[in-house]
């Protein structure tokens, strides 16, 4: 009974723990602060280089989300992911998850307030960025076209949940690699790299067998969040579908990382 009882208030304190750690990492506010600037950059160089033409619904889409499925990987996101990747590998780099695990010895719970907190900063950083993004283009353009209608208002919370994944991601990366450059460096070459060589390669004649497998392919699955309406050349599945596979690579690598966590040594 007091084992049940217990469980919740071991959670809370986790959590507890993770949010005043994650915000005494200088890199938390360096991240959070390129994420905003990068995509209020670009949605003030995008406006401006338009003005003189009235904006499209997709156009406005692709400034509310950082340049949305027309960027290989979604430059906000890959800094919100850092975010996750910096507070868990900089726990085993300076060895302050032996006292961690001293404090809070229930890794469970410890890896899931790992998981939640940068998950929710990251919900809130990217809401707060399309705000953002979103006052930028009004006061360039005096009007936002679109925006409640299709294929924005499916692409923005698109955007919402794949920044949340793409941090979960990095996250449990870091944990898996029990440090930063690896889970970095994967994080960057698998989308920017290796499904992008095999997405060129599928137009050859003897590697036309891989068109069907692109759809699986995880980071470019996930970039569909962002669709606008036929921006693809790729047949992958619909937003949301494509969005449950690169959920569930996410979730095998979370999975990878929950027991690695509990079976191992710090």
């Amino acid at each position: 009974m007091s084992e049940l009882a217990s469980g919740p208030l071991v959670l809370t304190d986790a959590l507890r723990f993770e949010w005043v750690r994650i915000r005494t990492l200088r890199s938390t506010y360096w991240l959070v602060g390129a994420a905003v600037l990068l995509n209020a950059v670009l949605a003030l160089v995008a406006a401006y280089g338009t003005q003189d033409r009235p904006p499209a619904p997709a156009f406005v889409g692709a400034i509310l989300t950082g340049g949305g499925p027309f960027v290989p990987i979604p430059l906000a996101a890959v800094c919100l992911a850092a975010i996750g990747v910096f507070a868990t590998g900089h726990e085993y780099r300076y060895g302050t998850i032996q006292p961690a695990l001293t404090a809070l010895p229930r890794r469970s719970a410890l890896l899931a307030a790992k998981l939640v907190v940068p998950a929710a900063v990251t919900l809130v950083v990217a809401a707060v960025s399309m705000a953002v993004n979103a006052a930028v283009a009004l006061a360039v353009w005096g009007e936002l076209p679109g925006l409640t209608s299709w294929p924005v208002d499916e692409a923005m919370p698109g955007y919402l949940v794949l920044g949340v994944l793409w941090t979960v991601l990095g996250t449990a990366l870091a944990q898996v690699f029990r440090g930063v450059p690896s889970a970095l460096v994967l994080l960057l070459v698998v989308p920017l790299v290796v499904e992008q060589l095999m997405a060129q390669l599928s137009y050859v004649d003897q590697f036309a067998w891989l068109g069907p497998a692109l759809k699986f392919l995880p980071f470019m699955a996930g970039q569909h969040l962002l669709d606008l309406g036929g921006t693809s050349d790729v047949d992958l599945f619909g937003r949301w579908a494509s969005g449950g596979v690169f959920a569930v690579f996410v979730a095998v690598v979370v999975g990878a990382a929950w027991t690695t966590f509990t079976r191992r040594d710090a």
